[in-house]
């Protein structure tokens, strides 16, 4: 019997993994696949420079569109110059279009002020930042926020203008632009020229207000309660209630200009002190005079108008004209130079060239023939002062005088000159009558008045005596009988009594035998020889000396 040789067993490694391994791979697939989602969702990354980050907190400050949270803020960090602050945001998916060349960022607080309360939902939700989306076609991950929310949202119908001012009153961004009484825009932005010394207002006009915008437009200051004092008087002006609490501009085309043209955007206006500012500029052109005044000026200031019999042709430039010779200005002849502006456009002259020249020939012609400036009061009020010019018949002049190279308008004395002058004239001739003489005259007259008030007074009182000596006579009750007997004749020939008929008949007989006489008389009147001679027979004519000494 044979012996089996055993066999060798054929050992095989089985490849398995062990089902405990499921969790981790599903973990970590799951793992890769947040990731990829949160990393295939997320939007660009952006930096926005702010000079605080006051209430921001890095990942709890929002940045909204529309209230719509876009992003927020991951990182918050101080720039190198250590002057501002550096945020770094998240931005959501598909924002990339929002991100343009001239986006805006801002931050959204509590913010009180007169023009209103903006930002209240912030007191419980925090601060966030806004995004205004850009239009450009250029996109960008860098930006330098706004220090305050613009006035007008991206987008807005309307027109934006520039504003100049040189003046004292200022503005600030929200102030109101306004339209008779009605607010159209706002100011948003301000910048001032150190060069210019003047300020830059950008401001925005809403639609369809800026279709009023005209290249003959003018704006002027609306701000506050304005008292002005001019030759004119006391005048009051004050804008809105809003105006009246902060400060605003208005604008219109002055009274007597045509509407003009349509402007483009961002054309620049000069803001002028009042209407009366606004309406004057539209005169380009002028004419410069000097009066030389021998009076005071006081009362006469820059501006103050230039009449001519009451039509205001100009106004007064300056008041502060200096002399080559100072020392002149203590001699008691010194005469003060004021400069006059006058304005062809303002007597309907063409103004422009042409009608410098017209307006020319025509003063220097006034001027010889007496045409005078003088100074009058506008306003007992005020004591403002005005010039007036008028035409007197005075000898003509031959050569007009100049002073620094302007023509001269002479001048006469002004109504309170004139009156001082008579007043001094009759305290001269008052300072030259004799009063002692005429005191010790009025002195003998009182006393000659004196004694015949005495002899009056003595010839009154025998007077009364010798009428009590009437009375005690039976004088009076002579006169009483005469007069009640006249009273009794004058009745008895009053109308309807029996002598006023008697009286009557006897008028009307002796007008009966005066018609009887009428012809009679008539006859005498024309042949006197007709109670002689026979009434029927010719009338006897004077023969001739030659028929006699026949």
């Amino acid at each position: 019997m044979k012996t089996q040789q055993p066999l060798d067993a054929e050992i095989k490694t089985v490849k398995t993994i062990s089902t405990i391994w499921f969790v981790p791979i599903v973990a970590l697939l799951i793992g890769g696949w947040m990731v990829y989602y949160h990393i295939s969702n997320q939007g660009p990354t952006v930096t926005i420079l702010f000079n605080s980050a006051e209430g921001m907190e890095a990942g709890k400050t929002k940045i909204k569109s529309r209230s719509v949270t876009i992003g927020e803020v991951e990182t918050i960090k101080l720039n190198d110059q250590d002057d501002g602050v550096i945020v770094t945001a998240r931005m959501s998916k598909n924002t990339e279009k929002m991100l343009m060349e001239d986006s805006k960022f801002w931050v959204v607080s509590p913010k009180v002020a007169l023009s209103g309360i903006t930002g209240l939902d912030t007191l419980i939700s925090g601060v966030y930042i806004e995004l205004s989306p850009g239009s450009s076609k250029q996109g960008r991950n860098e930006f330098t926020a706004l220090n305050s929310p613009p006035i007008t949202p991206k987008g807005t119908p309307g027109l934006q203008v520039t504003l100049i001012s040189d003046k004292e009153f200022a503005y600030s961004q929200g102030d109101p632009i306004i339209y008779k009484g009605l607010t159209v825009g706002k100011i948003e932005e301000v910048h001032f020229n150190i060069n210019e010394r003047a300020v830059y207002y950008n401001a925005f006009i809403h639609a369809p207000y800026h279709e009023l915008l005209t290249n003959n437009t003018r704006f002027w200051d609306a701000s506050g309660l304005v008292v002005d004092l001019n030759a004119e008087g006391i005048s009051l002006k004050t804008g809105s209630l809003q105006t009246i609490l902060t400060n605003g501009v208005t604008f219109g085309i002055p009274d007597g200009m045509p509407l003009g043209t349509k402007i483009n955007e961002l054309d620049s206006f000069q803001i002028f002190d009042d209407y009366q500012g606004a309406s004057n500029a539209r005169y380009k052109y002028s004419l410069q005079y000097v009066m030389l005044v021998s009076d005071t000026i006081r009362g006469l200031s820059v501006g103050a108008p230039v009449e001519y019999r009451g039509v205001t042709v100009g106004e007064v430039s300056s008041v502060e004209l200096i002399t080559t010779d100072p020392s002149i200005m203590y001699s008691e002849a010194v005469r003060i130079p004021v400069l006059l502006s006058i304005q062809p456009g303002r007597i309907g002259l063409p103004d422009n060239e042409q009608g410098m020249a017209l307006m020319k020939k025509h003063n220097t012609l006034w001027i010889k023939e007496g045409l005078r400036a003088s100074l009058k009061t506008g306003s007992l009020l005020t004591g403002s002062l005005f010039v007036e010019l008028q035409h007197f018949d005075l000898p003509r002049l031959e050569k007009l005088e100049t002073y620094q190279n302007y023509p001269v308008i002479p001048t006469v004395k002004d109504q309170y000159s004139q009156l001082i002058d008579k007043v001094e004239l009759f305290v001269d001739k008052l300072n030259g009558l004799p009063l002692d003489e005429l005191t010790g005259n009025a002195n003998v007259t009182l006393v000659n008045a004196a004694s015949l008030l005495s002899e009056l007074q003595h010839t009154s009182q025998n007077l009364d005596k010798l009428l009590v000596s009437a009375e005690q006579q039976g004088l009076i009750k002579q006169l009483r009988v005469a007069l009640d007997s006249f009273e009794t004749l004058s009745q008895d020939f009053s109308s309807g009594s029996q002598g006023y008929e008697g009286l009557q008949e006897a008028m009307k007989s002796i007008s009966d035998v005066m018609y009887e006489l009428k012809p009679l008389l008539e006859q005498l009147k024309h042949k006197p020889n007709g109670l002689i001679f026979d009434s029927g027979s010719q009338d006897l004519e004077p023969k001739k000396h030659s028929e006699v000494n026949q």
